[in-house]
């Protein structure tokens, strides 16, 4: 597994940084591994990964089960701690309901991580896709709309960087562009305040995003509203749909503003 972030220096925790190794190390297809499978996708050796999942299984956070080991639902704290941090989530639902009650399809909010957008919150209707996403889903940014509004935000110096981290979602996205037509992409997403992907990351799946912005104008977040290709026209998604998720993602900014503004009270 390669290192994300790795950090160095006499206050770095290499064993702390090992234990989220081995938790990533659980993807999409594999719910339970052996302890090899493990040690094999991080790199770490056998005895040091024995001794991770020991006590990880003492705090609750993996079981052994008849194959090796698999995932608690308790992991789902970790991730839920930063969704729940987050109050702007909390604010943005509502108005995430109106728009789902308003075209019948499922709407998402996602950020940036690294090359990969993760899901941060979402309103779903029940349809049947290509490809299942709950909160915490990781998709390849350049092949979704998201993405594509996440990445046409950043600054230009840091851009490059980005799109040189290989992407950790496990998903192959059947659009694969080269630098110079992502860049082309980008650029237009730049100019309209919105993006498309039609069926770039899997068959079947059309949605259209935009950035939502904080107070001081920065996109936080992109939101999206997604539809089944064989049922949703362009047409539909981009004359009916489109207003309404700009509308959206303005009424979701200017409360995050609002809520930015008021001052926190220490009792």
């Amino acid at each position: 597994m390669t290192d994300i972030g790795r950090g160095a220096g006499p206050d770095f925790i290499e064993a702390l940084a090992r234990g989220l190794d081995v938790l990533r190390s659980f993807r999409p297809g594999t719910p339970a591994m052996t302890l090899s499978e493990i040690a094999g996708h991080t790199g770490l050796a056998r005895p040091t990964v024995r001794r991770i999942l020991i006590t990880l299984e003492a705090l609750g956070y993996v079981r052994a089960d008849g194959r090796g080991y698999a995932l608690t639902p308790r992991v789902l704290e970790l991730g839920m701690a930063y969704v729940n941090a987050q109050n702007m989530w909390d604010v943005a639902r509502p108005h995430m309901e109106k728009l789902v009650a308003l075209t019948n399809e499922s709407t998402s909010m996602a950020q940036l991580d690294g090359g990969d957008i993760v899901y941060v919150a979402r309103v779903a209707v029940p349809k049947i896709v290509t490809l299942a996403v709950t909160i915490g889903t990781r998709f390849p940014a350049p092949a979704t709309s998201m993405g594509k509004v996440l990445l046409a935000a950043l600054p230009p110096d840091e851009l490059p960087g980005v799109l040189a981290e290989p992407s950790r979602s496990g998903i192959t996205a059947r659009w694969q562009p080269e630098p110079a037509e992502l860049d082309a992409s980008l650029r237009e997403v730049r100019a309209k305040g919105w993006a498309l992907a039609d069926q770039d990351l899997a068959p079947g799946i059309r949605s259209i995003a935009t950035g939502v912005r904080g107070g001081d104008g920065r996109v936080v977040a992109a939101i999206n509203v997604t539809v089944h290709a064989a049922e949703t026209s362009l047409e539909t998604l981009l004359e009916e749909h489109l207003p309404r998720l700009l509308r959206t993602a303005a009424d979701i900014g200017h409360d995050w503003s609002l809520t930015a503004a008021v001052p926190a009270i220490t009792v």
